[in-house]
């Protein structure tokens, strides 16, 4: 157990649940867009995100960190205001679904090119948190350690090409985890990596041409934010 384990994170607002680690889970949601355009983004509270949203600064925190703010940026006490000032399209809904998180929330991002991905994620108390779902593919991202997903055609080869890149680079692979919707249809890995430092978009290019079943590379950096 570590130091914040025990006393939370540096943070504002009353709750790590509800603002240090709404903050990250809106950054966290943010890296998985990527730097695209957007014409929407709406974020569906679910539990009691949906309940506690305004009293506990939720609202506030989840829209800051899809601005990039981090936990303890004072910022975040305005951030519906700075969001509005600035035209960043954002918008609240309830959806209660069987069996979520108590504190999550899915983010469904639309792009100005008709673009769309849908990130669910849940705050898990003391600033932690969890990516459990990426366009339908569930995974289980803590945003700890930098993280690349690829999502392929399900065919061999793709696993041991993307391995191979990895340990060409020296690169040390801290997890890796594959799911798939059906065989020879489309799957997702998820590779959290040891390294110093944040890598840059060379890498994630280097993936994306690993091998030709490869459509798309998602890179998450260290809480969320990208270099």
């Amino acid at each position: 157990m570590g130091f914040l384990d025990i006393i939370g994170p540096v943070m504002i607002g009353p709750s790590s649940s509800h603002t240090a680690g709404a903050a990250r889970l809106g950054s966290l949601a943010r890296a998985c867009w990527g730097d695209a355009p957007l014409s929407n983004i709406t974020i569906f509270l679910r539990g009691s995100f949906a309940f506690t949203s305004k009293g506990h600064g939720t609202d506030k925190a989840l829209v800051a960190g899809l601005m990039g703010m981090s936990p303890e940026d004072g910022g975040i006490r305005t951030a519906l205001e700075t969001a509005r000032e600035k035209g960043f399209p954002f918008r609240f809904e309830i959806e209660q679904i069987d069996g979520a998180h108590p504190n999550s929330a899915r983010f469904s991002f639309t792009g100005s090119d008709g673009t769309t991905m849908d990130v669910i994620g849940a705050s898990l108390g003391g600033g932690a948190v969890e990516l459990q779902e990426i366009d339908g593919f569930s995974v289980k991202i803590s945003g700890e350690q930098p993280t690349l997903i690829t999502f392929h055609r399900d065919v061999h080869g793709v696993v041991a090409a993307v391995a191979a890149l990895f340990a060409e680079r020296k690169i040390n692979i801290a997890s890796m985890t594959l799911h798939r919707r059906a065989r020879g249809g489309l799957a997702s890995l998820v590779a959290e990596l040891d390294m110093e430092k944040a890598p840059g978009s060379e890498l994630q290019r280097a993936v994306e041409t690993a091998h030709p079943a490869i459509i798309r590379v998602v890179p998450l950096y260290r809480g969320g934010r990208t270099p």
